[in-house]
């Protein structure tokens, strides 16, 4: 069994966090294997937390997607729950005013625009401005920690959904990309990682021996962040993702899509690892709400075949030819900026190649450079041994 960075914390009490005033930065899937949270664990362990933060989504996890939250009050423990996804992305002085050790506990789900990763990235921007110390407690990819897939995010088009560059499907734990964007982005964040013991990684989550929690509304399960790489695309058009169901990113589709026929010719392109069956469905929120729409069930059947980012550009391309009059991408994100799918691509050039209609296999022929150019660029920064 993994032992996540938390459990070791929660066994040694570690000396640096003895008789000091913690800030801890956690949300709901940061349990024990026992189930008890991460801030019940800490104080357990003889911990004192004088301020706890939440990331999007809320500190109880409960708020929507791209939603702002505000700060509030832990009703059971009495002390200040600041927002990191409202008013502020990064913590204040004020905020951090009680404050001796930062403690970060969150589970990631390995993917780019999973927007953890940017409350991390504030966190260690903050330790470098206040000089106060900031320890990750890390947990595993769930998604492996081999497979490298994505094109990079261009000068320009940094955001909440792509902070840093790194492939959309990375192949890091958050504890390995803190000690990267620490040395590359200079912060000098007096950084502690404390790392998973008999983490593997080729190891998926349900190879773990940890349990599986919602790491937010919109990723119930492994099969959920399995295709989230590609799938999240969707978010960025006028197609529904599938929120408003029960299997959000496994499901996709619009009112005007024909699902039987959208399933033929998606499994006549013979993808790696996957298959689509033809979906009714109606969202009861999100885009479409309450309107009988119709698409495909994303099937898994080899994941470690799959190339998840690939096979979302390839729906998204098949819902398009269907339909090109009604297809649309959205025109703004949530930060109000340039087109949302160019946000999470890192690039404008998918989404205008998408729109004419090119083939996926030339939209993507560059990737290959950039993920080995990563791969040597990322390892000086692993915790965990490549197999």
């Amino acid at each position: 069994m993994v032992m996540t960075g938390l459990q070791q914390l929660a066994i040694t009490a570690r000396d640096e966090l003895r008789g000091r005033r913690i800030g801890l930065i956690t949300q709901p899937a940061a349990v024990l294997p026992t189930m008890q949270s991460a801030e019940d664990a800490l104080l357990h362990a003889g911990v004192t937390i004088t301020a706890l933060f939440g990331p999007e989504h809320g500190f109880d996890g409960s708020a929507a997607d791209g939603a702002a939250v505000d700060h509030g009050v832990h009703a059971r423990l009495d002390i200040p729950v600041y927002s990191l996804y409202g008013a502020d992305r990064e913590p204040t002085d004020t905020m951090l005013a009680e404050v001796d050790v930062m403690v970060f506990d969150m589970q990631d789900v390995g993917v780019r625009f999973y927007t953890y990763l940017s409350t991390l990235y504030y966190l260690m921007r903050a330790s470098g401005r206040t000089g106060i110390p900031l320890l990750v407690l890390d947990r595993p990819n769930p998604i492996d920690g081999m497979t490298i897939e994505g094109p990079p995010v261009e000068t320009g088009l940094e955001s909440f959904v792509g902070i840093v560059d790194i492939p959309i499907r990375h192949g890091m734990t958050l504890g390995e990309l803190a000690q990267m964007i620490n040395a590359e982005q200079g912060f000098g964040a007096d950084l502690i990682v404390l790392p998973m013991a008999g983490w593997q990684r080729t190891n998926w989550f349900d190879e773990t021996g940890l349990p599986w929690v919602p790491t937010s509304p919109g990723m119930p399960q492994l099969s959920t962040a399995t295709i989230y790489p590609g799938m999240c695309f969707f978010e960025g058009t006028n197609l529904s993702e599938g929120r408003g169901t029960t299997l959000p990113f496994e499901i996709a589709g619009a009112p005007w899509l024909d699902g039987y026929r959208l399933a033929v010719s998606l499994n006549h392109l013979d993808l790696p690892g996957v298959r689509f069956r033809p979906v009714h469905f109606m969202p009861s929120a999100s885009k479409h709400a309450g309107v009988a729409c119709q698409g495909v069930q994303v099937h898994v059947l080899d994941r470690s075949a799959l190339r998840a980012v690939t096979a979302g550009l390839h729906v998204i391309a098949a819902c398009r030819a269907q339909n090109p009059e009604r297809f649309a991408f959205l025109e703004s994100s949530w930060e109000g900026r340039p087109p949302h799918f160019d946000l999470l691509a890192g690039n404008a050039a998918l989404r205008e190649g998408l729109s004419l209609g090119y083939d996926i296999a030339g939209l993507t022929a560059d990737w290959a450079r950039y993920e080995a150019d990563f791969r040597a660029r990322r390892a000086p920064h692993l915790i965990y041994e490549a197999p």
